[in-house]
């Protein structure tokens, strides 16, 4: 029992009927104690909560998304952020009325989705409605985009990302005179923060 730090197991019992064996165990009720004990809730670490992304067929659609998401959301503060950003992207259809979200906290977010809901602007959202034609272009900026410590907020947030960069410098540090993540990460006026504009490690980084 309970009081006594054994087991709430009240009985055993086996028996067969034409060779099939039944095992019944029969257990204490909850006491009134454990009833009244409220579920432990454990907060989710939502450092670096990843951007959350609505689509919709039409505006009205996606004012309604965000509200009902929003809804469930306040109902259910144990859920990760990370993981309803992670199902927004990989669980649902993407339609051409859209929304993109993103906020350091909870509280940002669901000011966010508050704002979608009632078609405000808000900090942090942005819509658009997609165009079904149309060619994607990708731009590398080169040279004169560089800046000191850019992707540093994303090796420290996400392991994958520090995993991807630290091999990516492995390589090319054998062939640079100072290691690139040193250089890319310096602190502003430092020796290894000009070296960030010379052509050998602005190319690279």
């Amino acid at each position: 029992w309970p009081e006594t730090g054994q087991p709430r197991r009240a009985g055993v019992s086996a028996f067969g009927v034409s060779g099939t064996n039944v095992h019944t165990i029969i257990e204490q009720a909850p006491s009134e104690a454990d009833e009244e004990r409220p579920a432990e809730v454990t907060a989710p670490d939502d450092r670096g909560a990843a951007p959350w992304t609505l689509s919709a067929r039409s505006a009205d659609g996606l004012r309604a998304q965000a509200r009902r998401l929003r809804a469930h959301l306040t109902a259910r503060p144990e859920l990760s952020l990370k993981d309803v950003g992670y199902s927004l992207v990989a669980t649902r259809s993407v339609f051409e009325h859209r929304a993109v979200l993103t906020g350091a906290d909870r509280a940002e977010l669901l000011r966010g989705l508050e704002a979608v809901a009632t078609g405000e602007e808000a900090p942090g959202v942005v819509r658009s409605v997609a165009t079904p034609t149309g060619i994607t272009a990708f731009l590398f900026s080169g040279q004169g985009a560089q800046r000191l410590g850019m992707g540093r907020e994303l090796y420290d947030a996400f392991p994958v990302f520090a995993q991807a960069l630290d091999e990516v410098c492995a390589h090319l540090d054998v062939t640079l005179d100072r290691p690139l993540k040193d250089v890319m990460f310096a602190a502003e006026g430092s020796a290894d923060a000009e070296l960030l504009d010379q052509t050998a490690f602005t190319q690279p980084a």
